[in-house]
């Protein structure tokens, strides 16, 4: 079979039939192509298959489930995301094999054989202590360009919340630089989030935005993107993944008493401010909305990490969550210890 059958289809189904027939976030279509990027990648380096030679007929015979564990192993990669690669793929072959039947049907077959793998419920979250934080933070070469702009990173990281693909998605006129600083973050399902940081890390916005000739007033740099990599002027997540992971290795190094655990990634920086906030004494309700969490539900994950967190979300059931209206000061809130956040050198 040739290989130009499956081509065609991914990039349709990447471009076209996803944003225009499904209405897929642009978010999840951006996950999507990640995963195929990684596919890609297995394929050339473990296979020896570049990109534009792979076809149905090579993502036979355990290729695919191969990649899966392939991402766990080389990668790193978790079950969760380890599922949601594979769920992208399995989302294509339904999508290929109605456009293909001849062509995709034992890749679509095949790929629906693969399980989803169970991820045990456990409270063994990738958090960093606020210790931990503290070093990171201060890790970062600010006398340096890029130095700079990864200080501002993982300040924004931890103190927003925000999901690596929220990151990169802030261009200039989602900031509202006041009194009190207010990011705009675009997260799952294209749903909009205001969240207030700390005046440590709005400094350091601002000094970034202008080092770099970032005007918030100027109508052509409101639609520039924040973070930007050496060679995109929209930083991906992956080159968000490599910074995390440049500092955590460097902490490691630097302090071998802390970082203990293992798979630290972007999203820890948001697990640590949730379990730092429910340690400071706020309630459920106000993290579920700092996080953008559609259901109390997911954010009752973080009451779970220590005895202490648990007896205090247990103190908490009896109280209504279902329709509470949060004052804009309370939800916003600032914890005392983000104030410690640095500034540049």
């Amino acid at each position: 079979m040739k290989n130009k059958e499956f081509i065609p289809l991914l990039s349709d189904f990447l471009i076209t039939y996803l944003p225009e027939i499904k209405g897929v976030s642009k978010n999840t279509i951006a996950s999507y192509q990640y995963a195929f990027r990684l596919l890609f990648e297995f394929m050339d380096e473990v296979k020896g298959i570049p990109p534009e030679k792979v076809s149905f007929t090579n993502l036979i015979n355990g290729t695919v489930a191969e990649y899966l564990v392939w991402l766990e192993s080389a990668r790193g990669c978790s079950p969760v995301t380890r599922n949601h690669r594979r769920a992208a793929i399995a989302s294509f072959a339904k999508y290929a094999v109605k456009k293909a039947f001849k062509e995709a049907l034992e890749f679509y077959s095949q790929v629906n054989d693969i399980p989803r793998k169970r991820v045990p419920k456990t409270t063994d979250m990738k958090y960093f202590s606020k210790e931990e934080i503290s070093c990171l933070l201060n890790l970062p070469d600010t006398t340096r360009k890029l130095g700079r702009r990864d200080a501002v990173l993982l300040s924004t990281l931890y103190s927003s919340g925000a999901r690596a693909q929220e990151i990169c998605d802030l261009t200039v006129n989602d900031i509202n630089f006041g009194t009190t600083t207010v990011l705009r973050l675009v997260g799952k399902g294209n749903k909009a989030r205001m969240v207030a940081i700390p005046q440590n890390c709005a400094v350091l916005l601002k000094n970034y935005l202008k080092s770099n000739g970032l005007n918030p007033n100027s109508v052509g740099d409101r639609k520039r993107h924040v973070f930007s990599s050496q060679m995109h002027e929209k930083m991906t997540i992956s080159c968000v993944e490599e910074i995390v992971k440049k500092y955590v290795s460097m902490a490691k190094r630097t302090y071998p008493n802390l970082f203990k655990r293992r798979g630290y990634s972007p999203h820890s920086f948001r697990h640590s401010i949730a379990v730092h906030m429910l340690e400071c004494g706020e309630s459920l309700v106000v993290i579920k909305a700092f996080l953008g969490h559609t259901s109390i539900e997911t954010t009752t994950i973080y009451a779970e990490v220590t005895p202490e967190l648990a007896n205090k979300y247990l103190s908490e059931r009896g109280n209504a969550v279902g329709t509470v209206k949060i004052a804009e000061e309370t939800a916003t809130s600032l914890l005392p210890f983000l104030k410690t956040m640095p500034k540049f050198r």
